[in-house]
């Protein structure tokens, strides 16, 4: 299957990781340099995180879902900063 992959963009880092929770499918962040890191595990996205925080060798990192409504949810969070309902 193809997954399209989105680049995030001065995003907040708690913001994402609630649209990220609010996700059905698996979502991952993938490195230039070939990592993949499944963030729907938490231990996954401490080490995500920690790694955008801490700037390492990362020059540009995408997400990928496997989702369609998850992607959908994930651009229009990165373009317009929308978050998930809250139920």
């Amino acid at each position: 299957m193809d997954y399209r992959r989105i680049a995030l963009h001065n995003v907040e880092l708690d913001d994402l990781v609630k649209v990220v929770d609010s996700c059905k499918g698996n979502v991952y962040l993938e490195t230039e340099e070939g990592d993949s890191l499944n963030l729907k595990s938490k231990l996954c996205q401490m080490l995500g995180i920690s790694i955008i925080l801490a700037n390492t060798e990362i020059s540009q990192a995408w997400v990928r879902c496997e989702d369609p409504g998850d992607e959908s949810k994930l651009f229009r969070f990165d373009l317009y900063g929308e978050m998930p309902d809250k139920k």
